[in-house]
């Protein structure tokens, strides 16, 4: 068995309020074991003997979509690449310091060369942005609510999903369940 993280996008905001006890059953309903969530910002965490990460999405996507009755794009990563992905230093610690935020994008698959020189293209004197593997790194300056990049932003630029979360939980979570 396999420990995986869920990430999911429009769960407790824009309307869309879900409790984590209706998310977790939804969760043991697809036969997923050891079912938790971390804040109530749609963060599942399961085991599971499955081998394919994309058709595991693709099921948990299919389910919430019919229970809920609106799309929940979803993405997971292993309990090691959370791990990973806490460890990544992808800014100077110094700016990371100075920044009002640090969050992590996560995504279903890497850019390519195309969709990299596009998001680079976002950068400005408040927002730095990164990518490595399948995830986003965004530092800003300001608060996220004062810059011009945001989720939305993304993924109208470079007509792909994702979800975005704070650095912090990121790392809590690694704390909590990574390897």
């Amino acid at each position: 068995m396999t420990r995986f993280i869920a990430f999911l996008r429009a769960i407790n905001v824009g309307g869309h309020t879900v409790t984590m006890e209706t998310l977790r059953g939804h969760f043991k309903q697809l036969g997923l074991g050891d079912v938790e969530t971390f804040i109530a910002s749609g963060n599942v965490i399961f085991t599971s003997s499955a081998r394919n990460s994309g058709a595991l999405e693709g099921k948990i996507e299919a389910r919430l979509h019919a229970s809920l009755g609106f799309e929940v794009k979803t993405f997971i990563r292993t309990d090691a690449e959370v791990g990973a992905i806490a460890q990544y230093e992808p800014f100077a610690a110094s700016q990371v310091k100075s920044a009002r935020s640090f969050s992590v994008g996560f995504l279903t698959a890497p850019l390519d060369a195309a969709a990299k020189k596009t998001l680079l293209s976002l950068r400005n004197d408040v927002d730095d942005l990164h990518t490595h593997g399948r995830e986003v790194y965004w530092l800003s300056r300001n608060r996220q609510s004062e810059s011009s990049f945001s989720n939305a932003l993304f993924e109208k630029t470079l007509k792909m999903s994702a979800t975005f979360r704070g650095v912090n939980t990121v790392q809590r979570l690694a704390a909590k369940y990574g390897r």
